[in-house]
């Protein structure tokens, strides 16, 4: 099949930036769209233009890496799945396809359809860990988990940081993001001790970085390619909350009247 493509080209974060069209002839229908890029980048290769920039790794949906805008879709539109997974059978002879980076203020773009997505890494920083020191694997059983709070926890710790959430979002809001690195530890016995700690420090950063205010549009979960639900954000909210409204606990020496 043969396709129109107007792919966004940037030199840098400081150059302005445009759509440029290109020919794709010949696409298989069976290769993935960032297959279908490579071909394209070849002949720009071979041709001595420059190839269009665009993030990838292990192109199995896995990693996060990869991620733009199709038609004004985060990652093509498909349900539970990432551009790499994306295959140009979607598609039909003739189509125009536009390709744009992620369009959020945290987000600026680097180069043509990348983008910095390190915000994601500072929240993550701000809280996003457990301090129990477990020394040596323990045995998978030896803390009981309930496999109810178990698999929603696995859940929420599919959130691979695409970003797309983001790019989707009209606000440009991080809470699903957020919420599902808050709820998979939140969820466990070993991310108590610093339950509502963490919370509140990974909101904090979330709005250091300029993320927009969630208004429950839902454009994130119908994007997100791990189909991580809303519920998460309920939940955020609600850790969020509880850690703003009760009473801080004594320190251990002041409670027993030490001092």
């Amino acid at each position: 099949m043969n396709l129109k493509l107007k792919v966004w080209r940037q030199p840098g974060p400081a150059a302005p930036g445009a759509l440029a069209i290109y020919e794709a002839p010949d696409v298989n229908p069976d290769m993935s769209f960032l297959e279908m890029l490579d071909v394209l980048n070849e002949r720009l290769t071979a041709s001595g233009e420059e190839p269009i920039a665009f993030d990838h790794d292990c192109r199995e949906g896995i990693c996060g890496s990869c991620g733009f805008v199709i038609n004004g879709l985060a990652h093509g539109g498909q349900k539970g799945t990432t551009v790499c997974q994306l295959h140009m059978r979607h598609f039909r002879d003739g189509d125009e396809l536009v390709l744009e980076p992620w369009r959020a203020k945290p987000f600026p773009v680097l180069k043509d359809l990348i983008v910095d997505r390190g915000a994601f890494d500072r929240i993550v920083q701000s809280g996003g860990y457990v301090s129990v020191n477990t020394g040596t694997a323990p045995d998978g059983n030896a803390i009981p988990v309930a496999k109810s709070a178990a698999d929603v926890a696995m859940d929420a710790a599919q959130c691979i940081g695409c970003g797309a959430c983001v790019a989707q979002c009209p606000n440009g809001a991080a809470q699903l993001f957020t919420a599902a690195k808050v709820a998979h530890l939140a969820l466990l016995p070993q991310g108590q001790p610093e339950r509502f700690e963490r919370v509140e420090q990974m909101v904090a950063r979330l709005d250091d970085e300029m993320f927009g205010s969630c208004t429950n549009y839902g454009e994130c979960e119908a994007v997100c390619p791990k189909q991580i639900p809303l519920d998460f954000i309920a939940l955020l909210n609600r850790d969020f909350l509880r850690a703003k409204l009760a009473p801080r606990r004594q320190p251990r020496s002041s409670a027993a009247g030490v001092g």
